[in-house]
């Protein structure tokens, strides 16, 4: 937790990947159609608190939300939902502070809720 506040100081942004050498920063799979999942995943993500879904793009699979914070600064988050197989797909995120200073870890932290939330409602789909 401190080392991402570190970080933090002087990184506003955060990604998930498949090469992501911390392990909760690896994109996550689900053995589920794409059409499917994406149901569920922007109804999952248009549900929660303190987000604002501003665009979905189903043909690329991506899913543009903001978030404002206590000190009243914007995130941008992207969302990609990325077909691996016929029946399997995956979860990348993308989220950016706006603002030229560091975010002090919230983009770390943002991206942990959004997975948080979309383990509970494809649990019995991950891989």
């Amino acid at each position: 937790m401190l080392k991402r506040v570190l970080i933090g100081l002087v990184r506003s942004h955060e990604v998930t990947g498949e090469k992501a050498k911390d392990p909760n920063l690896k994109s996550r799979h689900y053995r589920l159609p794409k059409d499917k999942a994406w149901d569920e995943i922007t109804s999952t993500l248009k549900k929660m608190r303190g987000y604002r879904v501003l665009h979905e793009a189903p043909s690329v699979g991506e899913i543009v939300m903001v978030k404002r914070t206590v000190l009243g600064r914007t995130m941008d988050i992207t969302v990609q939902v990325i077909s691996t197989g016929v029946t399997t797909m995956a979860v990348d995120i993308y989220s950016a502070s706006r603002g030229g200073f560091g975010d002090l870890g919230a983009n770390y932290r943002v991206i942990q809720e959004i997975y948080a939330a979309l383990d509970r409602r494809l649990s019995a789909y991950k891989m």
